[in-house]
């Protein structure tokens, strides 16, 4: 809200946020709505450039966002230590097609020591109803007690700018 004390008057973008903290996820056009150690949330519209011919979203582009926003959990809720999948199962319910907004919701149902697993929602929006269609239900085991290395302090610097920890 517009003067609300809380909110920096000069806080980027969703798109500058996820160019920051996320390259390969801004490159599909994804945008991160929510950042939190416990849930993320974001959306992205269906491009021509990663469709199948017959104008549906590619599958691997849903493992692919899955995998990304999990990860970003993951790494948040590990206390900022590398994390790396070992395993992704995704069933897809429904097609999106070429233009369609998706909406991606990430949840942790498993936090120890070394392993988080996320469940990782998309759903297809109505933006004339504001109604969704559940297209693809996604889990994501990650491995999480990895050390970081210097490298990736920068990244860990700026997801901790734009968290909700």
């Amino acid at each position: 809200m517009a003067g609300d004390p809380k909110e920096p008057l000069d806080r980027p973008t969703p798109a500058a946020i996820t160019a920051e903290v996320d390259r390969p996820l801004h490159a599909l056009g994804f945008e991160y709505s929510h950042v939190s150690p416990e849930k993320i949330t974001g959306h992205l519209t269906v491009s021509e450039s990663w469709c199948q011919p017959f104008k549906r979203m590619h599958g691997g582009v849903a493992a692919f966002v899955a995998e990304g926003v999990a990860s970003a959990g993951a790494y948040m809720a590990s206390g900022f230590q590398r994390v790396a999948g070992i395993q992704l199962s995704i069933n897809f319910i429904k097609p999106a097609f070429l233009g369609d907004k998706v909406e991606v919701e990430a949840n942790r149902i498993l936090l120890s020591k070394t392993i988080q697993v996320w469940e990782v929602q998309q759903w297809r929006t109505n933006p004339t109803s504001g109604g969704k269609v559940l297209l693809s239900l996604s889990n994501v085991t990650l491995l999480c007690n990895l050390p970081s290395p210097m490298v990736m302090k920068s990244f860990e610097d700026a997801m901790k700018k734009y968290s909700k920890l």
